[in-house]
């Protein structure tokens, strides 16, 4: 564990944090799995566990896979959560008329991102939160064991079955939908 820091100059200014890391911390919930609906509340976890746990930041380690940590524990606690164990998102968002890419531009890049999305729900959160950070966040091996405090052969192994598992939805999908 950290050592506290003693001089509150070193900690990082949370309004600075929560501007310039927001969108990442809203996209990893979303990697993770968590319900639209659930988003918002799950965001103001992750930066309430953030702000309290500023004291123990080792302002020498990287930010993000600290937040990534941080998210993963938020939405692995959702996800045991009973009302949210067999839940089966059906909310699906409607495309809004746009003037820049052409209308077949944005189904495509829809359909592409439902397609990831899809594939990523089948992956259980362990496997998931490693293929997430490595494959997607671009963060490197022992950072992520490093936060996640799992070690670095397990996540080899869990980043090849989840890579395995992802390819293997992504195709079940596309022969699904009479693709290639």
């Amino acid at each position: 564990m950290a050592e506290p820091i003693t001089d509150p100059a070193e900690a990082p200014d949370f309004r600075v944090v929560y501007e310039a890391q927001f969108n990442y911390v809203y996209h990893t919930l979303r990697r993770l799995g968590i319900a639209d609906r659930d988003l918002e509340d799950l965001l103001h976890e992750v930066f309430i566990a953030f702000y309290r746990g500023l004291a123990t930041y080792d302002p020498r380690r990287p930010l993000k896979p600290w937040l990534f940590g941080i998210a993963f524990r938020v939405a692995s606690d959702w996800r045991r959560r009973a009302q949210n164990r067999y839940e089966v998102p059906g909310d699906k968002q409607e495309l809004v008329a746009d003037t820049a890419p052409a209308a077949d531009e944005q189904v495509a890049a829809r359909q592409r991102r439902e397609l990831v999305m899809a594939a990523l729900e089948t992956l259980d959160l362990d496997r998931r939160a490693v293929f997430v950070m490595h494959d997607i966040d671009g963060h490197s091996m022992p950072e992520i064991a490093q936060v996640l405090s799992v070690p670095l052969n397990t996540l080899y192994s869990r980043l090849r079955l989840a890579r395995t598992e992802f390819a293997q939805a992504v195709k079940r999908d596309q022969l699904r939908r009479g693709g290639r």
